[in-house]
């Protein structure tokens, strides 16, 4: 989709992460990083994943901290090494829940496609874990000395500063990298289920092949939501779903409620304030009214929202052969529509962090995007002669045209909370709305949104006021 000739009515702001909750997380992981690091809770992991995995132990690696993650790695003398994964306090919101979903789809993955997941040895919840650090996996170590956004970012890009594409990246190392990624995206994609939501066995028998949608949606989305967007966890959907648009004015909900939970850093002004009230009401209009989602009644498809190089293991030696993908934990079963939108971290940056603006991005964007689809064209072909995935798979097709329809962004702006405004202005609300000025928009809201935006405004701003 080329940028609309009409400018934007308004050129939306960020929300950004309540610093306060933001600091109350940190707090949250010091403490628990005081029990870690004890000497006897480090003998009692070491001893229970030897106990899983038999061998002589060699080295014990120090903690790596990761996003939502810490991991422990023990080294054996056969050269093969070990780690147990726990989900950090105050960062995984729903340890647990995050731990058995994560398990359940690694295990489906690597019995049903050809994609290397770690081995898991072992998986038990917070009352049988060393020290009481919270629900852990054992799983085997994939070696490797790098990922793909080494093979991708530019150089000289401090390792602690967000990546960009290279934009001088050889043509060759950037078609292999696509169509790795191209491989893996394939191969999920072709699995597909009767509901919205996370998967689990269909019995209670862990080596039970078939797996059934079972739980409710867990994205990472919906963890920062509660972790710095002041979101209840009961705010969260309880369920799974049967209707792509069903699924979709959940979410629309969901921003409507983040708006409103978010005490601090959400607003800067009560213009600010207004126009991101205005959105979310008209986003929630074409969700009840069933424009945004193109394919409603499934089949719905395997999704996960941090498929991305980071997450993908590689060797440098070996001019950057995939190794494995890792942390599976926010994935289920989603419309069709995210999994036809093309990846948004083609040029590893996210539109709404690109310093020269979202018209650049998607200038940048469009040029890569046309390898991306050339280099899934010759992917599908070759999994296809394989018998990997069938002709239904494809999905290059369905990519180039969520691209060129807008429904790349009403996908990206429905998973995105932080991101939304910006998204909505500048894609959304003059593709469905076309002409017209903020006071048309609000003349498109219902009464009772009418009546209640200026109570909602000035709530939001004595949050400001009062700190």
């Amino acid at each position: 989709m080329r940028p609309s000739p009409l400018p934007p009515i308004y050129r939306g702001k960020l929300m950004f992460f309540d610093e306060v909750l933001w600091d109350k997380a940190d707090e949250l992981l010091a403490s628990w990083k005081s029990k870690l690091f004890n000497q006897a809770a480090i003998k009692e992991m070491t001893a229970l994943i030897q106990h899983h995995r038999e061998g002589i132990a060699d080295r014990l690696f120090p903690p790596q901290k990761g996003s939502f993650n810490m991991v422990i790695r023990l080294c054996f003398l056969d050269g093969a090494s070990t780690i147990i994964r726990l989900p950090i306090p105050g960062y995984s919101v729903f340890p647990e829940e995050k731990v058995q979903r994560e398990v359940s789809v690694m295990r489906f993955l690597e019995r049903h496609t050809d994609i290397r997941v770690p081995h898991i040895l072992h998986y038990g919840m917070t009352d049988q874990s060393p020290a009481q650090l919270g629900p852990f996996i054992i799983m085997e170590y994939i070696d490797n000395n790098a990922d793909l956004v080494d093979a991708l970012n530019t150089p000289g890009i401090p390792i602690e500063e967000r990546p960009i594409l290279d934009p001088d990246i050889a043509p060759a190392r950037l078609r292999s990298v696509y169509s790795d990624m191209a491989g893996l995206m394939l191969q999920v994609a072709k699995c597909s289920f009767n509901a919205i939501g996370c998967i689990s066995n269909n019995e209670n028998d862990e080596l039970d092949n078939e797996r059934v949608v079972k739980h409710r949606t867990l994205s990472i989305n919906m963890n920062e939501l509660v972790q710095v967007g002041g979101v209840a966890q009961e705010d969260l959907p309880q369920r799974t779903f049967t209707s792509g648009s069903e699924y979709f004015l959940v979410l629309a909900e969901l921003h409507m409620v983040h708006l409103s939970s978010q005490k601090h850093d959400a607003i800067d002004s009560a213009e600010d304030c207004r126009t991101k009230y205005i959105a979310r009401c008209l986003f929630r209009k074409l969700a009840r009214e069933k424009r945004l989602c193109r394919f409603e009644n499934g089949p719905f498809k395997l999704y996960c929202d941090d498929l991305r190089p980071a997450n993908i293991l590689a060797n440098s030696d070996f001019d950057y052969k995939i190794c494995g993908a890792i942390d599976w934990e926010f994935s289920y079963a989603a419309p069709a529509d995210f999994v036809y939108a093309p990846p948004c971290w083609l040029l590893l940056e996210r539109p709404e962090y690109w310093e020269r603006g979202l018209d650049d991005w998607t200038r940048a964007y469009e040029q890569r995007l046309e390898v991306w689809l050339e280099e899934m064209v010759v992917r599908e072909d070759a999994e296809i002669a394989r018998g990997v995935i069938g002709e239904e798979n494809r999905l290059s097709a369905f990519m180039r045209e969520s691209w060129e329809k807008g429904d790349f962004w009403v996908s990206y702006a429905a998973r995105r909370s932080w991101a939304f405004d910006v998204i909505y202005w500048a894609r959304i609300d003059r593709r469905f709305f076309g002409e017209g000025t903020m006071e048309d928009r609000v003349a498109l809201l219902t009464e009772e949104e009418r009546g209640g935006m200026e109570e909602f405004v000035q709530r939001k701003m004595s949050e400001i006021v009062d700190g």
